[in-house]
């Protein structure tokens, strides 16, 4: 497959190229285009090639897509996801959207470090208003590959493949394994933003979470363009049955199926073009794939990883605990200012603080860092990683907005249960974080920038509700 002609971005929701040759640069030395960087030595080549093969990374996994789906994206159902998405009627508050928290202003990221729900103003970007939620939203592309969704890894599938159902998918209850009879986890995960209280349900509607799924079918099963486009697909829609939320997830799955976008630099290179990389992105990857920085310790690459850079499992990595100075969620600790996160799930008082590990792919296209956004600048992410008792005895809020600067949590619990990986910093240097960072670049699809998703945004949906004001324009970060 050539640079840019992934299976997913064809048809109907092909992308508009915008000609922007540049987009994953970081720094003067990073590649415009095929062929245009010279080689420092073959020793760079070499040390990385060699971790790249023992890592498995090939550098071909969007090719898998349709492969592991057993067809083809279905371009019919992903328009209708992609309008479902977009609308604000899968709010019953009609206030949020998918598109709220996951914009393609921000890459699908929260334009926020921590997210904010329903009673928002509106607009996805900086000058997004609202209560906040409890933490940041990720982005969803590339999240058919991740066998474990959400920050606390709380939707699983128990085959550690999003595409085989066969052991089925674990869920909170009251789902649990119920949506086993789903075809991929995506599907499973559209069951569950809709029912949140504070992210699209809001407080006032009076039912359970199938009763909240069941007056969202009925709105869209009212609208007649969606009956028309769901009957195109389903002969049972077109034969008179009414929308059933399950194909409502299942359109909104579709929709993230085209959202794969794993094709960047390190691909390239993975692929044999050695000409991918700069020699700084190179000593980052040879920094990353090797115990100096021991970043692929979590961040792996192989098996049931499906290249993404992420073990999917959860670890303590005592990231400074955010809390808004106004929520709508419910945080953690006497103080109410702690997140325990992967605790809720395993209800083990030793997963307390514990988050999945980022998939890094990407990563540079983010507007803020780690669960709760607590970082806004990349290095200072990966700074944090090699040496988490500097950067907390350094770190201050007042690097975010003012509606995230009320009383952090206590940081020495956390250092307490901390990650071994993480309990003894690395002897780096500057020059290796920046080298780190360079990498980082390395696995940004340039499709996945911001200014390539804007042509997904639809001119209107079904519902006739207004689009939200998506604001492409982004003050950046003081960093280092």
């Amino acid at each position: 497959m050539g640079r840019g002609t992934p299976l997913s971005r064809r048809g109907g929701l092909a992308l508009t190229v915008f000609g922007l040759t540049a987009l994953v640069a970081c720094g003067p030395d990073e590649p415009t285009g095929p062929g245009n960087v010279n080689n420092e030595g073959p020793e760079l080549d070499a040390g990385l090639s060699a971790r790249l093969a023992a890592h498995r990374m090939d550098g071909r996994i969007e090719e898998q897509l349709e492969v592991k789906l057993g067809r083809g994206v279905d371009d019919g159902l992903a328009e209708v996801g992609r309008l479902l998405f977009f609308d604000r009627v899968l709010s019953l508050t009609e206030d949020n959207s998918c598109a709220g928290c996951h914009g393609p202003n921000v890459s699908f990221n929260d334009a926020v470090s921590i997210s904010i729900g329903v009673d928002n103003n509106l607009i996805v970007g900086e000058g997004r208003q609202g209560p906040h939620n409890l933490r940041r939203a990720p982005s969803v592309i590339n999240a058919a590959f991740f066998p474990r969704l959400m920050w606390d890894g709380r939707f699983e599938s128990l085959s550690l493949d999003p595409f085989d159902n066969s052991d089925g998918f674990a869920f909170p209850a009251p789902e649990g394994t119920s949506l086993s009879r789903l075809d991929h986890l995506l599907a499973g995960q559209a069951f569950t933003p809709v029912v949140s209280r504070i992210e699209m349900a809001g407080f006032d509607f009076v039912g359970n979470a199938d009763d909240i799924r069941s007056e969202i079918a009925s709105r869209v099963d009212a609208i007649p363009e969606y009956r028309q486009r769901f009957a195109e697909i389903y002969p049972a829609i077109d034969a008179g049955d009414p929308i059933d939320y399950d194909r409502i997830a299942e359109a909104l799955a579709e929709f993230q199926f085209t959202l794969v976008r794993a094709d960047a630099p390190i691909d390239w290179y993975a692929r044999g073009d050695t000409s991918a990389l700069t020699p700084s992105q190179k000593r980052g990857g040879i920094l990353f794939f090797g115990f100096e920085a021991a970043c692929f310790e979590c961040h792996i690459t192989e098996g049931y990883a499906n290249q993404m850079f992420s073990d999917f499992k959860s670890h303590n990595l005592a990231v400074p605990q955010i809390r808004p100075v106004t929520t709508n969620a419910d945080f953690d600790g006497p103080g109410d200012n702690e997140d325990f996160g992967f605790e809720h799930v395993s209800g083990d008082p030793g997963d307390r603080y514990k988050f999945r590990t980022q998939p890094l792919r990407n990563v540079a296209f983010q507007p803020s860092f780690m669960h709760n956004g607590a970082y806004v600048c990349l290095e200072d992410a990966i700074r944090h990683h090699t040496d988490v008792y500097t950067t907390l005895d350094n770190y201050s809020n007042t690097i975010l907005p003012e509606s995230l600067r009320g009383p952090m949590g206590p940081i020495q619990p956390m250092l307490d249960q901390v990650h071994a990986l993480s309990a003894e910093p690395r002897d780096l240097t500057e020059g290796d974080i920046d080298d780190l960072v360079a990498f980082m670049h390395a696995l940004s699809d340039p499709d996945a920038h911001p200014d390539r998703l804007a042509s997904l945004i639809p001119a209107s949906v079904p519902s006739g509700l207004p689009l939200q004001a998506f604001d492409f324009n982004r003050s950046p970060p003081s960093c280092n």
